[in-house]
């Protein structure tokens, strides 16, 4: 990798730049030799719509400057290079009919999608319920979620562009009779691991549930059976609270509001829940990065240069409605969807470092106060430059003045901008989303993600080298780093908070402050502690119902999706947990050798492993010598005796060999891993790190303490034991570290910097 240039405040910027966006030749050839090259790159083929592209390469070349201007990962990677690539990020596609035709029609439209590295959303609340009459073939329809099932099956098989899994949303109504199914779909650990679930939640349910009244559960006119509306909501939140799923779309919100209310039906969102969208509907987004326009950070008036934040939404704006006209489409349904109505989907990130700049504290009053002001700013910039473009270039195909102009977003924006509109008409039917920024952020110097909280000040990250080694460089928020940089080691001001400082109820002042200015909606988590009651549970989502937001995703550690773990890294074993026997030469192996055998049986192999480890005692100190791993699946054959002469090999040498646990529990099956009494593990490989680790410490060569350890005595006469294997939470599919927290409905990486929503 090249010398950082001076754009990369961080090296964690410099690194996902290498790894992710910037253009190289098949055989890994940089062709963007600096990141300068990059936005050269993005600018150029941005500008190329534009009648006279060379009067707006500079300007837009400008907005990239110093990561001023993200547009999102799509875009950075795809724009310029030539490649058959779409450069929006999510899709909701066509409505599934409701035939075997017709499903796997859809079918087939997904997995196009998903090769060309767009998320899809469907709402599945069209297909008819379980049990119901399937005419002609006298048979009783499967219902939704066996389909499902399906999409998850296919979604498995397909690596979307760019290398990551592709990512999915599945809605069903609440008055659909097979709501209580896919209300519990998540209980089964093993099941629709590709999608996101939620609800889509109507007036009339939320009136039902705080009426206390029945409610019918229909399809296509018949009602099935009727439920307690209380109950159906308290399932949802039960739910929710004990493995994170389903989320909550209040959909007639969201139709009520949707500038284009009289041209379209909204029923699904993308995958992450910021865009609803029709039929084919395609999400285009970019964020403008709030931490890079505060003036004079962190002193007494520091401020959000607003004037600059509205010439930047301007220019946002302009390059992102000529995406519209730039990027391929794997549906030529999705190209004329997006040309119709010219939708894109500017946001913020960098919202908490801004507001942590400008010595407001995340959640406290005059912070919700000046995010709704910076929105404002936003929104009425980015309306007025579309009548502007529409003026110029045209308004959108399906322009209808009175109802745009009668629009509620439309009717809270500032009167010259409603006169605008009203004069020239609107180049985009909507233009304002909060989206998950995980990726770009970090490209941008580690910013705060969206509308998020800071999650950590600063972390340790493990950087692969060269040579196959790792080393370890501690990675600080953007803020954090600038007040470093102009203060020292003096303490942070009380401005700065994390997602553990926070309340519920401050999460939901700022969402409801930011979706007051935003024309779509927004991706957030709210992250609530392990320990909150469920009264007060059910009351985020009631106050988030209540103070206008458009959905609602929460986040609680729990035992099925495992725990957002701390910034702070695992503390390694210390030399009084292992005593490190230092040799140069293999141990001699003894003729007699006490050992113990252990018994996995993984849920995708017919036959059982068997892993005996034999130990030998050196200066009173019990350590492994030498291990097997024995099955009578023969598919197995060739890596066990691989995998058992090279970790004996190491055992032999002495030392400190705890590391192999590390090792093996850090590999991640591309195909999947499985759930293992309880507890997700990544592949077999990580199966067995988790067998030594537990025999480690049940031998005394380590101790369990500080590494998360469940351990159980083991059979001093060495029988065959089941283990029980555990993973001390979510990993990462990239790196496989156990660094990944939630955030705006995504897994983040803070190891690696991967980051999926899905």
């Amino acid at each position: 990798m090249s010398e950082a240039p001076a754009a990369f405040s961080a090296p964690i910027a410099e690194q996902i730049w290498d790894m992710k966006y910037r253009l190289k030749e098949a055989d890994g050839t940089p062709i963007d030799e600096t990141v300068e090259a990059t936005w050269d790159r993005i600018a150029t083929a941005l500008a190329a719509p534009e009648a006279e592209p060379a009067q707006w390469v500079p300007q837009f070349r400008a907005a990239l400057q110093d990561f001023r201007f993200l547009p999102a990962g799509r875009i950075v990677a795809g724009a310029g290079t030539g490649r058959s690539v779409t450069l929006f990020n999510c899709f909701v596609m066509g409505t599934i009919e409701d035939s075997m035709g017709g499903i796997f029609a859809a079918l087939r439209e997904a997995a196009l999608t998903l090769q060309q590295g767009g998320g899809i959303g469907y709402d599945f609340s069209t297909l008819r319920p379980r049990g119901a009459a399937v005419s002609g073939v006298a048979a009783d329809a499967s219902g939704p979620l066996s389909f499902m099932d399906v999409w998850d099956a296919m979604c498995r098989t397909i690596m979307s562009a760019g290398s990551r899994r592709g990512a999915m949303m599945a809605t069903l109504r609440c008055d659909h009779p097979d709501v209580e199914d896919f209300i519990a779909a998540k209980a089964d650990p093993a099941r629709l691991r590709m999608f996101n679930l939620s609800v889509l939640v109507t007036d009339d349910f939320m009136e039902a549930v705080a009426a206390d009244t029945d409610w019918d559960l229909v399809y296509d006119g018949t009602i099935y059976r009727t439920v307690n509306a209380r109950d159906l909501w308290d399932a949802i939140m039960q739910a929710t609270y004990d493995y994170a799923e389903p989320g909550v779309i209040f959909i007639d919100r969201i139709n009520a509001t949707n500038n284009l209310s009289y041209a379209e039906t909204i029923a699904a969102t993308n995958p992450c829940g910021e865009q609803p969208l029709p039929p084919y509907g395609a999400c285009l987004l970019g964020s403008v990065n709030l931490a890079q326009l505060v003036r004079d950070p962190f002193a007494p008036g520091a401020e959000v240069d607003e004037e600059a934040l509205e010439e930047l939404t301007g220019l946002a704006v302009r390059m992102m409605d000529n995406v519209v006209d730039a990027s391929r489409f794997p549906l030529p349904q999705q190209a004329e969807e997006a040309r119709a109505k010219r939708r894109i989907g500017l946001g913020v990130t960098g919202l908490a470092d801004a507001l942590a700049m400008c010595g407001l504290r995340y959640g406290a009053p005059e912070a919700v106060a000046a995010t709704g002001r910076w929105l404002q700013v936003i929104a009425n910039a980015a309306y007025f430059t579309s009548a502007r473009l529409a003026e110029e270039k045209g308004a959108f195909p399906l322009y209808d003045k009175d109802a745009i102009l009668a629009a509620p977003m439309v009717q809270r924006l500032d009167p010259d901008v409603q006169a605008a509109i009203a004069e020239s008409g609107l180049r985009n039917a909507l233009l304002t989303s909060i989206a998950p920024t995980g990726t770009i952020s970090l490209l941008a110097g580690n910013v705060s993600s969206g509308i998020e909280p800071i999650f950590a000040q600063e972390y340790t990250r493990k950087v692969l080298q060269p040579d196959g080694s790792r080393t370890e460089e501690v990675v600080q928020d953007y803020a954090v780093a600038e007040w470093r940089r102009r203060n020292g080691d003096a303490p942070l001001p009380d401005s700065f908070v994390s997602v553990a400082d926070l309340a519920p109820g401050d999460h939901v002042a700022m969402q409801a402050a930011a979706q007051k200015w935003i024309d779509s909606s927004i991706s957030k988590t709210i992250n609530v502690p392990e320990d909150i009651g469920f009264e007060a549970f059910k009351d985020v989502y009631m106050r988030a119902w209540k103070t206008g937001c458009k959905g609602c995703t929460t986040y609680r550690p729990n035992a099925v999706t495992g725990s957002v773990l701390s910034a702070e890294p695992t503390p390694a074993p210390t030399p009084e947990a292992a005593k490190v026997v230092q040799l140069f030469a293999p141990l001699d192996r003894p003729t007699q050798l006490t050992g113990e055998t252990y018994k996995i049986k993984w849920p995708m192999s017919e036959h059982a492993l068997y892993i005996t480890i034999n130990d030998i005692e050196l200066d009173g100190q019990r350590r492994p010598f030498e291990i097997f791993v024995n099955s009578k699946n023969m598919e197995h054959f060739a890596w066990t005796v691989a995998l058992t002469r090279m970790i004996s090999a190491v055992f032999r040498r002495g030392g400190d060999v705890s590391f192999v646990v590390e090792e093996l529990k850090a590999v991640f099956d591309p195909r999947g891993g499985a759930w293992v009494q309880g507890k997700y593990v990544p592949s077999i490989l990580a199966a067995i790190g988790g067998v030594i680790e537990r025999h480690m410490v049940a031998t005394g060569f380590l101790t369990g303490e500080g590494l998360g350890l469940k351990t159980d005595p083991v059979d001093p006469l060495g029988h065959a034991q089941e283990a029980k294997v555990s993973a001390p939470g979510p990993t990462c599919p990239n790196c496989g570290s156990f660094e990944v927290h939630m955030a705006e409905g995504c897994a983040t990486c803070a190891s690696c910097g991967f980051s999926k929503c899905g």
